[in-house]
């Protein structure tokens, strides 16, 4: 909250000089520094909107927000960002949760504009009162730090020079009280020039507002600030530079979309030696600074058909996976529902809209919505169809130019540019063409004619761009086939004009690719065919776990298992068979649910039967999970039941489930989701990766996962299981072999999965399946792997979506919660490792350069430097994870982890002598890299941390 400042009208302020000076940049401004060492460097941010962004605010080093937005800084990952909760000192709104209990004779005066009262601080119990109902309650919640606005709203009411100083007095005692109860409490003042001298031992920054750009409250514009205005107000910014020594924050404003102003803006606030930050004038965009945050979040817009659900919508089938692959998260939104609002340029990187026919009564609201959205900045494409004639609002908000008429003979190409036809190039027919011209300052991508007939199926726009059906994804149903009629990643970065970034990448670590195996728990009870009498989990176990002693996850059905499931008989052998396996040291575990529900759909459906939700006429039929005598399908107990049998009856509990992998058609509902992790355990399966020889599309493999709402993460797994590749277990029982295949598809030429061995316990149940299964493992540990539990992949994709990526002017800035460590950039670029922060390397691979991290954050610049111009020694490759990475010189040190036989190869070590835990070992040269030969007790410690220390010359 600011004071008004009506620019129209100075003369009223002008009645006392220091009210209209303290009165015009008076407000809501910004964030802490470290009391005892002020950090002149630190980039600063504040966002007062509802709901925070979380994930982008965090790459600045200081963020203010308001104090009812209801984040709690003890549940963010964010380590290296510190939250500042917004506190108004000299006014309280009545919306504020302690408003109602302030005496009424402490209130001396009234804010119109912001509609707020002024508090009296010299009131004697004011001071306590702030600290206990305002500071106490923010402390609790993990705040630190607390941004004091309204510092001079006294100056609304207090004329004489007595009621000044009484007001100034209490202002003194109220940030007095506050260091008191919370010493290390970071205090940020908006202005308060005044009492400066009495307390700027308190503060740790000083902020104020519109040193150049203004946002008028009262006229709702953005102005410039007169010149005057400024010089005094950098005058007082020399005084608390060179008298209190404390940074100095100036926050500007300019309109949601109007880069130029944030930029010259930044740069002049810059120059000057102040903190910059320049957002819109109610604070709630992700504005710039000396960072600028690179939007990552891109809308999917579809107009969903009453039977298909989002897993098996267009947007997740075909979309998602290229525009994942460019670093992008994605969120959905579908046409006749509420749209999101404020999809700005801040955090929004594009809009892609799907459309499967026309959008109806859909159709205004959603071109308004759309109009809105591109004012800020955001750019669109359009998928398949534009859902509205292209003569109709739609057409005119685009700028597209309707053909008449139809075509009378066969359409045939005139142009097309290289990304068409990239796995089929459809035949054009005359029904699927659009009476459409793309308009100028656009560049069509596919001109087709018939005779005087010309259209364009694709073009690149000055708003974005669009591919009309069949030119997007070209569908083969008679086979059941899909494929790109355009090459999706190249459009896409066209099209939104996408920026160049650093790729969060899920698929490699270290250089080498990722390495995984997860078994659902279906078949636990059959019988092998090849060992008459034993269980498929003991052949798996003898010919499989305990051969392959990789990370594995495996799980189980409670309902074929426990005493309350469909085999309570066989119950002692099955439960003592999984306490052996789940007890296997390289073994994490899992749940696959209590019965197994098979389609996920129908358990919406009996959930509300069950809770007599679903009206009279409701059928409730149990074929859709396992049949288990008297058992009526509860979420519940399907996930928490389950997860509180295994913890208390198969495992230790220094050894819980860890993760649900979910059953069936895979596809939960929001509310199944958000339960799974309410207890505590993180999830995956879906997606159905399947790209073979002869499926050979990307539109067969499937994205990271499915955003179903807040809190609805859905993680998929990296492919699919042998039930896909044997005709869902009709035979051939050795099709899981085929599965290389898409191991191979998705390494190369691009990198788009990692490796993960996904099978189910029936695999024991035939020799065949288990030969195939055999050699689907000889064939990944055969090569490049680093190897991982499903959880670290898991919380791998979920660092994806919540990383943050800024630039601040060369340099990269990345942070994280430290699961995700590899960044992907373009083929020949490398890193610029003398100056870069948390990097411990890099390697050539797929698609690109992957670029190690050490941790949670990461600063560095792009070149293109050879290895053999880099002179101090950097990892090239490891199956183990780095930490506490430290370079001095021509020195690296580092701890490492693998959980397996560790390998580890550094490059540049020509005079370098290498130590393990302090003792000497020996280097090995492979081509241009140097092995560390580990000594024979590191070798057989798995998982055991090891100190690596590289001295090179003298």
């Amino acid at each position: 909250m600011r004071l008004s400042v009506d620019w129209d009208n100075q003369f009223y302020y002008f009645a006392v000089i220091f009210t209209i000076l303290f009165i015009l940049s008076a407000g809501k401004i910004f964030a802490a520094e470290n009391v005892s060492s002020p950090d002149n460097k630190a980039n600063y941010a504040f966002y007062y909107g509802d709901n925070p962004p979380i994930a982008e605010l965090q790459a600045f080093d200081k963020v203010v927000l308001d104090a009812d937005s209801n984040i709690n800084p003890n549940q963010l990952k964010s380590a290296r960002t510190q939250w500042l909760a917004y506190v108004s000192v000299g006014e309280v709104a009545a919306t504020r949760s302690y408003a109602k209990a302030i005496p009424p004779a402490w209130f001396i005066g009234q804010n119109t504009t912001w509609n707020s009262k002024v508090i009296d601080q010299s009131a004697a119990g004011w001071p306590a009162f702030f600290v206990e109902k305002v500071i106490t309650p923010l402390w609790s919640r993990g705040f630190r730090g607390f941004f004091l606005d309204t510092l001079d709203s006294y100056q609304l009411v207090a004329k004489t020079p007595d009621a000044i100083a009484q007001q100034q007095a209490g202002l003194i005692a109220v940030i007095k009280a506050i260091k008191a109860r919370y010493p290390d409490a970071n205090l940020v003042f908006n202005r308060g020039f005044e009492i400066l001298p009495q307390v700027s031992n308190l503060a740790s920054a000083v902020a104020l507002e519109s040193l150049f750009s203004a946002w008028d409250e009262g006229s709702k514009r953005y102005i410039d600030v007169p010149e005057n205005d400024r010089q005094w107000l950098l005058g007082q910014v020399k005084t608390i530079q060179d008298t209190y020594h404390l940074p100095v924050i100036s926050i500007d404003y300019c309109a949601p979309g109007n880069r130029a102003c944030a930029d010259s803006t930044v740069a002049k606030i810059n120059k000057l030696g102040i903190t910059p930050y320049v957002a819109d004038g109610g604070l709630q965009t992700v504005g710039s600074g000396r960072v600028g945050v690179v939007p990552r979040r891109i809308l999917i817009v579809q107009n969903l058909a009453e039977d298909i659900n989002i897993d098996n919508s267009d947007g997740v089938r075909f979309l998602a996976t290229p525009l994942n692959y460019l670093g992008y998260k994605v969120e959905y939104a579908d046409m006749k529902d509420t749209l999101p609002s404020n999809v700005s340029s801040d955090i929004y990187a594009g809009i892609v809209v799907w459309a499967n026919g026309p959008m109806g009564t859909s159709s205004p609201k959603f071109i308004k919505w759309l109009k809105d959205s591109m004012t800020t900045g955001v750019r669109v494409a359009f998928m398949n169809q534009f859902g509205a004639p292209v003569d109709s609002a739609l057409g005119q908000l685009l700028g597209l130019k309707s053909v008449p008429g139809r075509p009378r003979g066969p359409l045939k190409v005139e142009s097309k540019d290289p990304m068409m036809g990239f796995e089929i190039m459809p035949p054009g027919e005359r029904r699927d063409a659009v009476g459409v011209l793309a308009g100028r300052g656009s560049t069509s991508l596919l001109r087709l004619r018939a005779d005087a007939y010309a259209v364009d199926a694709a073009a690149i726009t000055p708003w974005g761009g669009y591919v009309l059906s069949p030119y997007a994804v070209y569908a083969m149903d008679d086979i059941q086939k899909n494929s790109w009629a355009i090459q999706p990643i190249e459009f896409f970065r066209r099209a939104l004009n996408l920026t160049l970034l650093p790729v969060p990448d899920t698929t490699t670590e270290n250089g080498r690719r990722l390495l995984m195996a997860h078994v659902d728990g279906d078949g636990y009870a059959s019988r092998n065919e090849f060992f008459p009498g034993g269980f498929p989990g003991e052949s798996l176990y003898k010919d499989v776990w305990e051969k392959y002693k990789i990370p594995t996850t495996l799980s189980i059905v409670e309902g074929e298992v426990g005493a309350k499931g469909m085999y309570p008989n066989l119950t002692p052998q099955l439960e003592a068979l999984a306490k052996r396996m789940f007890a296997l040291p390289y073994v994490e575990i899992g749940s696959h649910t209590y019965s197994h529900p098979f389609e996920w759909d129908a358990t919406v459906k009996h959930q509300r039967i069950s809770e007599g939700k679903a009206g009279p006429n409701a059928v409730q039929t149990e074929d859709f999970h396992l049949n288990i005598p008297g058992y009526i399908y509860n979420l519940d107990r399907e996930i928490t039941g389950t997860l509180n049998y295994i913890n208390s009856t198969l495992t230790t509990k220094n050894k819980p489930v860890a993760i649900l992998l979910w059953p069936g058609s895979c596809d939960p509902p929001a509310d199944a989701v958000r339960k799974v992790y309410a207890a505590g355990v993180l999830n995956m399966n879906g997606g159905d990766t399947l790209i073979t020889k002869n499926n050979a599309s990307w539109t067969a493999i499937a994205p990271l996962g499915v955003n179903k709402g807040p809190g609805a993460y859905q993680i998929y797994a990296p492919n699919q299981n042998e039930d896909l590749y044997t005709n869902e277990w009709t035979g051939p029982f050795y099709g899981f072999e085929r599965v290389i295949e898409t191991f191979q598809m998705t390494d190369l030429p691009l990198r788009f999965k990692p490796v993960d061995i996904y099978y189910h316990m029936y695999s024991g149940t035939k020799l065949a399946a288990l030969k195939a299964l055999q050699r689907v493992y000889d064939y990944a540990l055969s090569q490049p792997n680093f190897p991982i539990y499903a959880t670290e992949y898991v919380r791998k994709v979920i660092d994806f979506e919540n990383m943050s990526i800024a630039r601040e002017g060369d340099n990269w800035i990345v942070r994280s919660a430290g699961d995700l460590r590899t960044l992907r950039i373009p083929t020949g670029a490398t890193p610029n490792l003398d100056s870069a922060e948390g990097v411990a390397g890099y390697a050539a691979g797929p698609g690109g350069t992957y670029v190690h991290l050490a941790g949670d954050t990461a600063r560095f610049s792009i070149g293109t430097a050879t290895p053999a111009s880099v002179a101090a020694p950097y990892l090239a490759d490891a199956n183990g994870r780095i930490s506490n990475l430290v370079k001095t010189g021509n020195t690296l040190s580092f701890d490492f982890k693998s959980h397996v036989k560790p390998i580890l190869r550094l490059a540049q070590t020509g005079s370098c002598n290498v130590t393990v835990d302090g003792k000497a070992v020996r280097l090995t040269k492979e081509n241009s890299l140097s092995r560390v030969d580990f000594p024979l007790q590191s070798v057989v410690a798995a998982d055991g941390l090891r100190h690596i220390e590289v001295r090179c010359g003298n």
